[in-house]
């Protein structure tokens, strides 16, 4: 096995003498391209999770968007299910897995030895579990912290330290038995379309995730959201293949530079964005007709969209990163505006963002606060969403003026580093 700081070679020799991890990356270490797409992927977060909150009303056996609405709504689930559902947590994977070898090469580069670094991660991890656990439990049960701590543990004791052949070799493994369960799944869609079974309506997740939305008593909401979490947190952060696969292939991207070095990577950032995105998009387009009734299909079979959710929406996410890799290219020499620097100070506080919309969404929304969200449609939903990302982007412009990270940020590291960071 070879040492992470080896496959760079502008990383300097390591002074071996320090013992202790060296603290966080400084705003000179950091690239655009991640924190720009970090700040704008949280925009799609916050239109993604937020028709989860639509309680009180019919569901389908497919989405959590509902059934019926104006032709406005029906136009904006056609656009949120093509380009943004599944598409979004791949990939914050992907830079999770590229954040994770950055920092093990900062600390290689500082002179810390591998155990103390690996250690370092093996906390951070741990602390993300129980942010997400927290989250989860105080607000919304759609938490992606604990699905990402969880795969970051796994892989990290797994491959963090393997090659980089290695790493290509089971992401390519990993994604055949993807499509292994999409073809399963067409087959399975096939049979229930020609048999013509009815549809049984019992319980399905989306009425669960209703439940919880739509509980008026907060406490009972707690235990509800509970109950779901670990679930969740297995299926996203491993037996879904997509998060794992899309954390592989951060690890690869981060030990070739391919973020922070994108005119060494042009062709490939290129063709990523452009194959990535395509994918992505075509493949969610036949669900979305579908499920707006544009198209008619049997809803008997139309659990086969989720399937096709897990491979397309791992390569719209990584072709997003690609496409601001190529956006992070084009500003990098230019002077940073005002939309640049607001955008990028929500993907460097991208936690505590994060966070942010949820404590934001959960009391306007759930039944157990406000109850807002049984008023709303998916089109004026999807306004609220962007509304509350604005919000959050100006609180992190104000931030990044001042010069002081996010709260959840200075929390994480303080637990992580095991010391007081400067909030600054």
């Amino acid at each position: 096995m070879t040492s992470m700081a080896s496959v760079d070679p502008s990383v300097p020799p390591p002074d071996r003498s320090r013992e202790s991890p060296r603290g966080p990356s400084t705003a000179t270490e950091r690239a655009l391209a991640p924190d720009l797409a970090r700040g704008f992927m949280l925009l799609l977060i916050a239109v993604a999770n937020t028709p989860w909150y639509l309680w009180g009303r019919d569901y389908t056996m497919s989405s959590i968007h509902p059934p019926d609405g104006a032709w406005w709504d029906q136009l904006t689930q056609i656009v949120i299910i093509t380009a943004v559902d599944g598409r979004i947590y791949p990939m914050f994977a992907f830079l999770f897995g590229y954040g994770m070898v950055q920092l093990l090469l900062r600390q290689e580069a500082a002179g810390v030895p591998e155990r103390a670094a690996l250690a370092l991660l093996r906390r951070r991890n741990l602390w993300l579990l129980v942010f997400g656990c927290a989250h989860a439990a105080l607000l919304f049960m759609g938490d992606i912290l604990g699905a990402y701590g969880l795969a970051g543990l796994v892989l990290a004791a797994l491959f963090l330290r393997r090659s980089n052949r290695t790493l290509l070799v089971w992401s390519a493994v990993l994604g055949i038995v993807l499509l292994l369960f999409l073809a399963f799944s067409l087959l399975g869609a096939y049979a229930a379309a020609v048999l013509g079974e009815p549809v049984e309506q019992g319980f399905t997740p989306y009425k669960f995730a209703e439940s919880t939305m739509a509980e008026d008593s907060y406490l009972h909401s707690v235990v509800e959201r509970l109950l779901v979490w670990p679930l969740l947190v297995v299926m996203q952060g491993l037996l879904g293949l997509a998060v794992p696969i899309a954390i592989l292939l951060g690890f690869w991207a981060a030990r070739h530079r391919v973020l922070e070095q994108p005119e060494q990577n042009l062709r490939l950032l290129g063709w990523t964005a452009f194959v990535g995105i395509a994918v992505g998009w075509l493949g969610g387009a036949p669900h979305a007709v579908t499920h707006t009734g544009l198209v008619p299909f049997p809803e008997d079979a139309m659990f086969v969209f989720s399937t096709l959710m897990l491979p397309t929406g791992l390569a719209g996410g990584v072709g997003y990163v690609a496409l601001f890799g190529l956006i992070g290219y084009w500003l990098r020499n230019r002077p940073s505006g005002p939309v640049t620097t607001a955008v990028s100070a929500v993907g460097k506080r991208s936690l505590s963002c994060y966070l942010a919309q949820s404590v934001v969404c959960a009391p306007l929304l759930a039944a157990w606060g406000l109850g807002l969200g049984a008023h709303l449609h998916s089109s004026s939903m999807a306004l609220f969403a962007v509304a509350v990302w604005l919000v959050i982007l100006l609180a992190a412009w104000g931030l990044e003026r001042a010069g002081r990270r996010g709260p959840a940020e200075v929390l994480l590291r303080r637990l992580t580093y095991r010391t007081a960071p400067d909030s600054r």
